[in-house]
């Protein structure tokens, strides 16, 4: 395994169109340098390098504890980049060995990093190539007649019959760090762009006899990423080896390609996804859950058995046997116990549902504990907000809330307590009690008439 491992992500990236770092969008739940970083973590190396330029403030929060930066203030090429790298590192032995790769491939794979670190006996160095059917932009790959590689040439400066060539430089070395740190010293900036190719380490090393041997691996894995199109591409890509991970753990997908789960989601065996499915951040999904059509969950919770379809859940956390949805909106803070249900157009926040308790539809439960078994009528509301504080409702065991009862925060409501529909509660309801607070109903009889007399007569003066 290698000693040390530099990653080059310093470039601008100015096809993304956008004010964020290139490396710091994101795909299928990981940035593009998370993923890089994510692949190269296998190859368990003494030190990390990450080599930040453009953008360096979006990039140096991105990095897990004890991956190290190095700023390379002005962008003088790849080759420059690594000099940059290679200073960082406190001590680098002759024969350390140097993996090197490009930030914005977030496909790469561990397997191929690892092939990749496996230099045997009479190997300098080796890198990583691809076959592309259109290899433009990329810098193409020259072999002699052992298949070990003499040169590569950047797509700027190639001639028209290098052109022909399909085999391209992906962006992933593995150099002994003394033979790196030596034909670094070599290189020039005599080329079409002006800056120091690491691409040309290659060459050097080839033209003094060495062996440079490429590990080729498939186009999909060394596609960098440099437009907002192709990061859409890889987005796919990886949610497809997630959603194909997954399936092979034992989780049930009606259609993977239209199901997008970030790498970072725990989903158990036995669970079920539905279509239109965004599962992201922290969200874990137990066995036996249903999960879908149309939800989105982030930061969530599922437990075994629940069913969640058509919803949105942010910082939920959902028990086994539960129930949500369709059309609910569980925000941050929201638990659902056992046995609950929070049903078509609710929304709670900061709200606990006791054990089998349950608010069917059409009710917002914010700043409330409900106690088991309880049941909240159509139309419910607690007012918790006072126009300067939030305030707690507390709703006991077995309650009964009736349809369109506002709860005026603070306030308590007993154990198989009762309210009357309509009434607006802004005083503590006892144990057992009955509570009723609206106007006695007054019938006036030929309203309607005398109403539509006015009206006529109203017409016709007009």
């Amino acid at each position: 395994m290698p000693d040390h491992v530099i990653i080059l992500a310093a470039g601008q990236g100015k096809r993304m169109r956008s004010d964020l770092a290139k490396v710091a969008h994101v795909a299928a739940g990981r940035t593009i340098i998370g993923w890089v970083l994510e692949a190269a973590a296998s190859l368990a190396a003494e030190n990390t390098v990450v080599v930040v330029g453009h953008g360096a403030d979006d990039v140096e929060p991105l990095l897990p504890e004890g991956i190290l930066s190095a700023l390379q203030t002005e962008q003088k090429g790849t080759g420059h980049a690594t000099r940059v790298g290679l200073d960082v590192l406190s001590s680098v032995d002759p024969d350390d060995s140097v993996i090197i790769v490009n930030g914005d491939m977030p496909l790469i794979s561990s397997p191929t990093l690892q092939a990749l670190a496996g230099r045997p006996d009479g190997v300098t160095a080796k890198l990583v190539t691809a076959e592309f059917d259109d290899p433009s932009g990329y810098g193409r790959v020259l072999r002699d007649d052992s298949e070990g590689i003499v040169a590569i040439i950047e797509d700027r400066d190639l001639t028209n019959e290098q052109r022909e060539i399909r085999e391209i430089n992906a962006g992933a070395y593995s150099f002994r760090a003394a033979d790196l740190i030596d034909a670094l010293s070599q290189i020039s900036n005599d080329n079409a762009q002006g800056e120091y190719y690491l691409t040309d380490v290659a060459g050097i090393l080839a033209a003094r006899g060495d062996r440079v041997e490429p590990v080729v691996t498939s186009p999909e894995e060394v596609v960098g990423i440099n437009s907002q199109d192709q990061l859409a591409e890889a987005r796919a890509l990886l949610q497809q080896r997630t959603n194909q991970r997954l399936m092979e753990s034992g989780v049930w997908m009606l259609d993977p390609a239209r199901t997008y789960i970030d790498d970072t989601v725990k989903v158990a065996p036995g669970a079920r996804i539905y279509p239109g499915v965004h599962l992201e951040g922290s969200t874990s999904v137990a066995a036996g859950a249903q999960v879908g059509p149309d939800v989105f969950a982030v930061d969530s919770t599922i437990g075994e058995d629940s069913t969640v379809w058509y919803s949105v859940m942010r910082g939920a956390e959902i028990g086994d046997n539960c129930e949500v949805g369709p059309y609910a909106s569980l925000r941050p803070g929201t638990v659902l116990e056992s046995g609950s249900k929070a049903g078509s157009f609710v929304e709670t926040k900061n709200t606990t549902l006791g054990p089998g308790a349950k608010a069917p539809h059409l009710s917002y439960l914010g700043d409330a504990t409900i106690g088991a078994r309880a049941n909240v009528g159509a139309g419910t509301i607690t007012c918790n907000y006072d126009g300067y504080e939030k305030h707690l409702t507390e709703i006991g065991k077995d309650a009964f809330i009736g349809s369109d009862t506002m709860l005026v925060a603070p306030v308590r409501i007993g154990d198989r307590a009762i309210t009357g529909a309509g009434s607006v509660i802004t005083r503590d309801i006892p144990d057992g009690a009955l509570a009723i607070e609206r106007n006695e109903q007054k019938n006036i009889p030929g309203y309607a008439d005398r109403r539509a007399e006015r009206q006529a007569a109203k017409e016709a003066e007009d």
